[in-house]
């Protein structure tokens, strides 16, 4: 009985090897830019899915509600870099700037975007009852492969946001350092 070799020729191994690395260096890059880009839709969302928080809460307890940079999730804080994360609260009392007082609950609080940044025009977005205008402005979110791949959401004055890959007045965005 004749022993049948089950091992790999040099020529076969080589172009296994070949075959390996050419699709690990063109699927790393895919690879990550699919990570940063699903952190940024994530994040991107969740501070949708906040404004729309604020907004339904102002209508139904008929008083204000913000939304405001945060780095402990329980105050907030009048920094523009909103990067460490944000809160939503109901502003009874309505002071101006916002702050969590006794009684006030606090409807959620955002993790920080470790994966990069955020700059916006205002430290706050108040959220008012229907018949009232609400803060407008504009968030934008970077991360390290800088404004090629950012987004700007942009709230109205009625409130209603809008992700846009480009800022207000069609200008480019611009990446907070």
């Amino acid at each position: 009985m004749v022993a049948k070799n089950c091992g790999l020729t040099l020529i076969e191994l080589l172009t296994t090897l070949t075959l390996l690395v050419i699709l690990t260096t063109t699927g790393i890059p895919a690879f990550t830019n699919l990570i940063l880009d699903l952190r940024m839709t994530a994040h991107v969302n969740r501070f949708v899915h906040g404004i729309h928080l604020a907004k339904q809460a102002a209508h139904t307890s008929m008083t204000d509600v913000a939304l405001c940079k945060s780095m402990d999730g329980r105050q907030c804080d009048r920094s523009l870099d909103w990067r460490d994360g944000w809160i939503v609260f109901v502003n009874r009392n309505r002071d101006h700037p916002p702050r969590v007082d006794p009684g006030e609950p606090v409807l959620e609080v955002s993790p920080p975007f470790a994966s990069g940044n955020i700059g916006a025009n205002r430290a706050e977005f108040i959220f008012r009852p229907f018949t009232t205008r609400s803060t407008n402005g504009t968030l934008t979110f970077c991360d390290r492969r800088g404004t090629d791949r950012s987004r700007a959401v942009i709230v109205s004055y009625t409130g209603r946001p809008r992700v846009a890959p480009i800022a207000p007045g069609d200008q480019h965005v611009v990446c907070p350092d």
